[in-house]
């Protein structure tokens, strides 16, 4: 008895694709995907915000260099 080989052809390939992508596309709502994107904008606004504050306070602490020849 010989085994069938396994069919690689593209229409597959894309069916199968576009079945996935639509079955994940129907269980995300508009309201979970605005979210999403409303607290990454906020995430990433926080970020600069800290890094701003965390530059300047690291900047302010730093000594200024010696004069070369001695004090």
């Amino acid at each position: 008895m010989k085994l069938p080989e396994p069919n690689h052809d593209g229409q597959v390939y894309a069916g199968t694709c576009g079945g996935m992508f639509l079955s994940i596309f129907s269980n995300v709502f508009v309201e979970d995907l605005v979210r999403t994107v409303i607290l990454a904008v906020v995430g990433a606004v926080v970020s600069f915000g800290v890094s701003l504050v965390l530059k300047r306070l690291i900047k302010g602490k730093r000594r200024p260099p010696t004069p070369k020849g001695g004090l």
